[in-house]
Parts: C-alpha cells; sequence; structure tokens
C-alpha cells in the first residue's frame, strides 16, 4: 500500500487511505476483517475514543517487545493521534503532507509510541 494517495476518512488503497483506514485496509489484505470506527475527526478526539474504536476491532495494548505488524498509536501536539504500522525499522503510515502511503525509518515519535496488537 506504500504509495496509495491519502484522503481522509479513506478505506481503499485504490481510492486513498488516511491513517486509520491503511491499518484497517493492511489487515483485511492479510485476511482480518475488522470492525472499522467511521466519522472520527483527523484532530481533537479523546484518546479514549481512539482506544475504545482498538479495542472493539480487537487490539489490545501491546506490553512486551515490538513485533513487525504491531499498530503505532503517535501522540502529536494539540491532541492529534495518529496510526501507523511498526516494521523492524520503519513505520508505514499515511502521510497527510504528502499526501500518500510512506515508509519511513521509526524516530523517536514511533519508538515511543503506544503499541497496539490483535488479540
Amino acid at each position: 500500500m506504500i504509495g496509495a494517495p491519502f484522503r481522509s476518512q479513506g478505506w481503499n488503497p485504490a481510492t486513498g487511505l488516511d491513517c486509520a483506514g491503511l491499518v484497517w485496509a493492511a489487515y483485511a489484505a492479510a485476511g482480518r476483517e475488522l470492525v472499522r470506527p467511521v466519522d472520527y475527526p483527523l484532530r481533537g478526539w479523546p484518546r479514549d475514543r481512539i482506544e475504545a474504536g482498538l479495542t472493539a476491532a480487537g487490539f489490545c495494548a501491546a506490553v512486551d517487545a515490538v513485533r513487525v505488524g504491531d499498530v503505532a498509536l503517535i501522540v502529536h501536539p494539540a491532541r492529534q493521534y495518529h496510526l501507523g504500522l511498526l516494521g523492524a525499522e520503519t513505520l508505514i503510515h499515511a502521510h497527510a503532507g504528502l499526501r500518500r502511503v510512506v515508509e519511513a525509518p521509526l524516530d523517536s515519535t514511533a519508538h515511543a509510541a503506544a503499541r497496539w496488537r490483535l488479540s
């Protein structure tokens, strides 16, 4: 899905993905259909609602070492939350500024992110 266009509320790699859409589309491509959130804002959503959405989809907070495919819940200033998929040394995420899905080296923000994985 790297290179897929960015689209707010997007769930289809052909027409565009946002960060949540990327996570759900990636798991769907791997054969795991998850309950997906709807009508969420790009900014200002309370963290507990985001975590409730992850829990409803079957994710749980990860406490042990990072596994490829873990979901990173990144907190940016002003309560802007972002999801991405962790690789061994990279983060795959829908980059709104670049308007596409990208793979980037893990940085301190990704390392500090809360991690979620399917239970």
